[in-house]
């Protein structure tokens, strides 16, 4: 008698079985090609496109699409400025078209090259660093790279180990650090380039070049060439290496010049202390210039004069820093110190980048600060 023919176990034939369907479930319907639909009336290019957007296109594909070699691809995603733009624009077609991405870590195994750099800041909201990223960015992309904003949070071992593990994971070609590292941080297993340009602290405070405050001397130097001998100075919030800097460069000019404080109110960044500590100059002494530690003191400063009667500057001469865009639109215009965080920050990708190609950095060629006079400052009033 005839053997029934026993069913076939899964995988016997090369295949595993179907699970059957859930009941109620809808199945997904089979591409059109399964159902008899002709593809071969299809143009190639379109067939092309619909294959290569079922997985990650490759650099081959863009290339057959734009009618040129890989390595002419390859060419322009470097900014090669060899390309004609009119193959240029048939590449920049046929990568849009495909939904191409190159693979980093791909070209990073092969050539070192991933035309991507690192900026690290601390995390905060400083507005300052927009400006130092500005022109980091700037540099940046001049020289063809791309560039990625990384927060570094945490103590000082986590990270050194963050740094080490973006330095090593073959992403970037370099590493600029805008916040203190510990020194391993910047010894890394790949040999990638970690510069540490140190302008923000782990809290994201100014620091180093942004707690310069030699600019305090030259404006109470500039005031007392015109006559003012009694200065007040407007503190900031001591937390900060900037605030402690503008106090500590007030009082050792006034000393070193020999004139005479009128004091120091500690305002910490706050408005209302500021008004006050003008109010209560004495009527029979009273200072005749103010240094205030940042433009929002200033102006509060002004606001305590108007109370009193006082004109700025005829009865009162007043200072601020960080140019804020309202300081030169106000009436008077305030006297201020501006500090030029884009180009710190175009400073040190340059750095970075000569780094790169083991040069010489260049020179900065200009200070970061600069005395903005106008007209809330003048001659010191005759009393």
């Amino acid at each position: 008698m005839p053997q029934s023919p026993r069913p076939t176990p899964p995988g016997e034939t090369g295949r595993p079985s179907r699970p059957a369907s859930a009941p109620g479930v809808d199945q997904p319907s089979r591409p059109a090609a399964a159902v008899g639909v002709d593809q071969s009336s299809r143009p190639a290019a379109a067939v092309g496109v619909e294959r290569a957007r079922r997985r990650r296109p490759t650099i081959r594909e863009v290339a057959r699409l734009a009618g040129v070699s890989h390595q002419t691809v390859s060419r322009y995603l470097r900014l090669d400025s060899t390309v004609n733009e009119a193959i240029q624009q048939r590449i920049g077609q046929a990568i849009a078209q495909l939904d191409y991405r190159p693979n980093l870590v791909a070209r990073a195994m092969r050539n070192r090259r991933t035309g991507r750099l690192a900026l690290l800041l601390p995390p905060g909201t400083a507005i300052s660093s927009l400006e130092v990223l500005a022109g980091a960015t700037a540099v940046a992309h001049e020289a063809g790279y791309a560039v990625e904003v990384v927060t570094l949070d945490g103590p000082a071992a986590t990270r050194a180990d963050r740094v080490r593990e973006l330095a090593d994971s073959g992403f970037f070609e370099a590493i600029v650090s805008f916040t203190p590292l510990p020194a391993d941080a910047t010894r890394t297993d790949t040999g990638t380039p970690v510069v540490v340009s140190p302008h923000y602290d782990e809290n994201m405070r100014g620091i180093g070049e942004l707690a310069d405050a030699s600019a305090i001397e030259e404006l109470i130097v500039g005031l007392a060439d015109r006559g003012h001998r009694r200065f007040l100075h407007l503190a900031g919030d001591y937390a900060h290496t900037s605030a402690r800097c503008r106090r500590d460069v007030f009082l050792a000019t006034i000393d070193r010049l020999g004139l005479e404080p009128a004091g120091v109110a500690d305002c910490g960044w706050r408005t209302d202390p500021a008004r006050q500590a003008v109010l209560d100059l004495p009527a029979d002494r009273p200072a005749t210039a103010v240094i205030a530690a940042n433009d929002i003191l200033a102006v509060a400063a002004m606001s305590g004069a108007v109370r009193r009667g006082w004109s700025v500057p005829g009865d009162l001469s007043v200072t601020g820093w960080d140019d804020n865009p309202v300081a030169a639109a106000m009436t008077p215009a305030l006297t201020t110190v501006r500090v030029d965080h884009d180009l710190l920050g175009r400073h040190a990708v340059t750095t970075l980048l000569a780094t790169l190609t083991g040069t010489a950095a260049p020179e900065r060629g200009r200070p970061v600060t600069t005395v903005k006079w106008r007209e809330s400052t003048g001659p010191a009033p005759a009393r």
